[in-house]
């Protein structure tokens, strides 16, 4: 790691857990909404809608700016437009209006995609590729992963164990400090020098792409069926925490305090699942990883919806249900999920992969459309939110489907060179 580098790795490691912790602050902000403004279990997964729809906005766009404009000007895009998104969303509390808090919504997740999109290729470029490069990389995801845990069990700690007082309010805290890492983030990476390798001969091989190919990575069943997949997939992986933490939040045996502490546990499960997946990835096909993950993750849930309610055991002195426990478990199944479908996907394709990551990012939204879907069947009587979970379930049921028989890839005959 050279000297000079070592600021701008350290922000990008800091905007690797921002992206993780600012996106699951906003599906665990569900909670609040649902209490201050009065709204539906569909409602309240407005903000994780709001925050992932902007991925279908900006996915192929955002990469068009990081190839043409290059890393240090879409990182302090990324950095201010999530300031001001975060600022938005904590302005909403005060202004105790819903309609606020959801633009900042939205513009947060403006900011996760160009995040999602420059800080990988940054830290690898910065750390001189190689194996550095994805020693580098591997630390991010790292940070990723503890961001998405600490979301949720400090809101569950600024919300206390009074759920019906609860406003967007209790959340300043955590919202200040994500301002702050933007703002110092901006700051150092604005007096960095930042290495752009692809930046000058990007535009014209964009051009000369788009005049010699016939064909795009949609031209591929198994790529279409994948980039389907993952649609599913970030549903998933956000939607089953989510409702968890409404069911127990408004549990008065359970309260929000220990709701965020389970749901924190889910996706530090996520991480040991990534540290097993990525131990095992060199022995075990993704097809295989894929297979196994989605059956089990299947039973899980069909175990959570069969089980009776009332059944529960003793967690931290709180009766906590079992199927929540379940829940937990999950996310060792959703952890290796993103990387197995990716690596399906796009096998095979050649030149037509860049193009099929933006595709990939466009479709995280996902993770926005099936969590309100949840939230619509839980507002349903007779379903609830534990019945709710019949949504991912479907979700997985389609992965295990193209783990077995939608990856082949049946388009050998298109030219990728």
């Amino acid at each position: 790691m050279k000297k000079s580098n070592f600021l701008p790795i350290a922000v990008m490691f800091a905007l690797f857990f921002m992206i993780a912790f600012v996106t699951n602050f906003a599906g665990s902000m569900g909670v609040i909404v649902k209490n201050q403004f009065h709204a539906g279990n569909a409602l309240s997964q407005l903000g994780t809608f709001a925050n992932f729809i902007a991925y279908a906005c900006m996915g192929i766009p955002a990469g068009i700016i990081l190839r043409r404009k290059g890393y240090k000007f879409t990182s302090l895009t990324a950095v201010t437009v999530g300031l001001i998104g975060v600022g938005i969303q904590w302005l909403s509390g005060y202004a105790e209006s819903f309609a606020i808090y959801l633009v900042g919504a939205f513009i947060a997740g403006f900011s996760m995609c160009l995040l999602n999109i420059v800080v990988n290729p940054m830290l690898n470029t910065l750390g001189g590729g190689g194996t550095k490069g994805n020693q580098l990389l591997q630390i991010g995801g790292t940070l990723n992963s503890v961001g998405g845990t600490l979301a949720p069990i400090l809101l569950g700690y600024l919300i206390g164990g009074n759920v019906e007082a609860a406003t967007v309010a209790d959340a300043a805290p955590a919202m200040m400090i994500a301002m702050g890492i933007f703002l110092l983030a901006g700051i150092i990476v604005f007096f960095s020098r930042i290495p752009e390798p692809h930046l000058d001969q990007s535009q014209t091989a964009n051009q000369k792409s788009q005049i010699t190919n016939t064909h795009s990575p949609l031209s591929f069943r198994h790529f279409a069926l994948g980039a389907l997949a993952i649609f599913f997939y970030v549903g998933i992986e956000v939607g089953i925490p989510n409702m968890g933490n409404l069911y127990m939040s408004n549990d008065p045996l359970v309260g929000a305090k220990i709701a965020g502490t389970v749901v924190g546990i889910y996706w530090l499960m996520m991480l040991v699942g990534r540290f097993v997946g990525a131990s095992i990835a060199g022995k075990v096909s993704s097809k295989a990883m894929l297979t196994t993950v989605s059956l089990l993750g299947t039973l899980l849930l069909l175990t959570i919806i069969l089980l009776p309610e009332e059944w529960t055991i003793t967690f931290r002195s709180v009766q906590l249900p079992v199927s929540m426990v379940l829940m937990v478990a999950c996310g060792l199944c959703t952890s290796v999920m993103w990387g197995a479908i990716f690596n399906l996907a796009t096998e095979g394709l050649g030149k037509y992969t860049p193009a099929a990551s933006g595709i990939f990012m466009t479709l995280v939204c996902g993770g926005g459309i099936l969590p309100l879907i949840q939230g619509w069947v839980a507002d349903i009587p007779a379903v609830g939110y534990i019945g709710s979970y019949i949504v991912p379930l479907i979700g997985l049921c389609y992965i295990l489907f193209y783990a077995q028989w939608g990856s082949k890839n049946v388009n050998k005959d298109i030219p990728t060179d």
